[in-house]
């Protein structure tokens, strides 16, 4: 079951696409990571989802209603922070909490308050004297205290530091329970550690979208020595990425590996090879190399 649906999605501001046909399926139950540098789309396609913006074309669907039709029914049963989060900062974060409570009908007074204690957040201190990451503490634990169903994060890391990060991180993950988390970043090492699924967004386009564990087992760095400079196959497979070449050494990116074939098919292509390495790619470096493609197929 598919918690976030969307088809040919494509929204524009003038003359600048900001999204262009987005096809993106989140499943239920999933930590869907949507990444990409800045200026993505990023954080377009989620102000889309949430009904914040209008889409100039296509459909998205959000717990099964179209996106457009999202009211107060169905945000009860979402919760979103972003980056630019407003809160009233003249509350404290109990007051908050208590502020907030009418607004829904799960609403979940013990666990809000274990909230309060489990992020340590200073229940009697305003918002305004608390630090950047108590204030986004505090929004999230207000958007988990009614048990939402969908929790959508909008590069709500961005700019804490590393402890605070990992701290925000683990709160979630340890609280979300069996909610669909959607999370926009742009680093990488931030959601490479705890992603079920991720999507790459670039240019307003998804470049893919699938689980982790198929896009790290598919991608390998390949690197084979020579006692002469190689000679590179004509034509060169399509899904051999980035390759570099020294006097000795031809480095590339497989993006379809296969432990079966790729091995023997490697030798075939440079039988010359005089060692053959194959080693798994972080995401960072995947990302990297897909985005090198892209610009160079462009």
């Amino acid at each position: 079951m598919s918690v976030v649906l969307t088809r040919e999605l494509s929204k524009s501001f003038r003359h600048t696409h900001a999204l262009e046909k987005l096809n993106l399926e989140i499943p239920q139950g999933s930590i869907f990571a949507l990444v990409g540098p800045n200026g993505a789309g990023k954080t377009t396609a989620i102000k889309t989802l949430m009904n914040i913006l209008r889409p100039s074309s296509g459909t998205a669907e959000v717990l099964g209603t179209d996106s457009r039709r999202l009211g107060p029914a169905e945000f009860s049963r979402i919760g979103y922070v972003s980056e630019n989060q407003e809160l009233p900062l003249w509350m404290t974060p109990e007051y908050l909490m208590s502020f907030l409570k009418p607004f829904y009908t799960d609403w979940d007074g013990a666990w809000a308050d274990e909230l309060l204690r489990q992020m340590d957040l200073p229940r009697g201190r305003r918002l305004r004297d608390l630090s950047r990451g108590m204030q986004i503490k505090a929004a999230l634990a207000s958007s988990l205290a009614y048990h939402p169903k969908l929790i959508v994060l909008d590069e709500p890391f961005s700019g804490l530091d590393s402890l605070v990060r990992d701290q925000l991180i683990e709160a979630l993950l340890e609280r979300c329970g069996d909610a669909t988390v959607l999370i926009s970043s742009h680093d990488l090492a931030e959601i490479e550690t705890f992603a079920s699924h991720v999507g790459y967004l670039e240019g307003g386009r998804l470049r893919f979208s699938e689980e982790m564990s198929s896009l790290a087992s598919r991608f390998r760095e390949i690197e084979i020595t020579f006692d002469e400079p190689p000679a590179l196959p004509a034509p060169w497979p399509q899904r051999w990425l980035a390759p570099t070449a020294s006097t000795a050494v031809l480095r590339f990116i497989d993006s379809q590996f296969n432990a079966d074939s790729t091995p023997a098919e490697v030798r075939r292509a440079f039988p010359s090879g005089r060692a053959v390495s194959i080693n798994p790619m972080p995401l960072r470096a995947i990302f990297v190399s897909l985005a090198k493609s892209t610009r160079t197929a462009a």
